[in-house]
């Protein structure tokens, strides 16, 4: 089956240095990303954004680059066609409180502060204004965190890992953004969602991305490209393809990897 629809991470992928859709990972005027673009559009083939960013600045992403889906706050919804769909599972709304003011009322990010002191904060400034998913930045144990949460009542959410960061924080050698979300959030899941919605096959799908999060997208289509950059700056990353047998890493980085996954898939190599 032919190419219908690609799945791309936003930062540390699609945009290089300075989040530009027009810079290579070094900074350098890089137009592979808008070929990439290009060549999607002339063979019909949709391109869908899923980041972990707010709704406003993911629409204006995907505005854009001319696409009318995008997944946002680490697949917390998706919206395709001016529909927005939401994708928190079981977790139970009150009315009139977005999930990350719950969150708060229940003392979440201060258990974490207080169970990681020096090794996680908020990213700032890119926490605020959030609705369904809290924003951090450190280097710690995802899987540890998720334990801690289990074990104070609060099972209903789950930490992600969303990869290194240009960030620095004193005192760490690497920081990687994490994201706060109720347990059945994921990009996959959203990925999985989406696909269905539009008819795609697995097999005409494929997704690009750099980190853990974007690789447990790798069962929801048909192959996965990771960017070099991406085990590259992440063990775990490296660590986790062997888990998923449809995983590629691309030979370049960031932009010039999203072209090489998408001419790679558009030839049926």
């Amino acid at each position: 089956m032919s190419l219908r629809c690609v799945y791309t991470d936003l930062d540390g992928t699609l945009l290089g240095a300075g989040a530009s859709l027009f810079t290579d990972e070094e900074g350098n005027f890089s137009m592979s990303q808008a070929r990439a673009l290009e060549a999607c559009s002339r063979a019909g083939v949709e391109v869908v954004i899923m980041s972990g960013r707010r709704q406003v600045q993911v629409h204006e992403d995907a505005r854009i680059i001319g696409q009318t889906s995008f997944i946002f706050e680490a697949g917390s919804a998706y919206s395709m066609d001016q529909e927005i769909t939401l994708m928190t599972g079981d977790f139970e709304h009150e009315d009139g409180k977005t999930v990350v003011q719950q969150m708060e009322e229940r003392g979440v990010p201060d258990l974490l502060f207080e169970s990681f002191p020096d090794r996680f904060e908020y990213h700032e400034p890119w926490h605020l204004n959030r609705e369904m998913s809290s924003l951090f930045r450190g280097d710690i144990d995802a899987a540890e965190a998720n334990r801690i949460l289990e074990e104070n009542g609060h099972g209903d959410l789950r930490l992600l890992d969303n990869g290194a960061i240009h960030r620095r924080m004193e005192g760490i050698e690497q920081a990687h953004c994490y994201h706060l979300v109720p347990k059945g959030v994921s990009k996959a899941g959203a990925v999985a969602a989406h696909a269905r919605a539009r008819g795609y096959a697995l097999e005409e799908t494929i997704a690009v991305g750099d980190s853990l999060e974007d690789l447990e997208v790798a069962p929801s289509v048909g192959r996965f490209f990771v960017v070099a950059n991406g085990p590259e700056k992440d063990p775990g990353v490296r660590e986790a393809l062997g888990r998923y047998p449809n995983a590629t890493v691309t030979e370049a980085r960031n932009g010039a990897g999203f072209y090489e996954a998408v001419v790679t898939s558009l030839m049926g190599a």
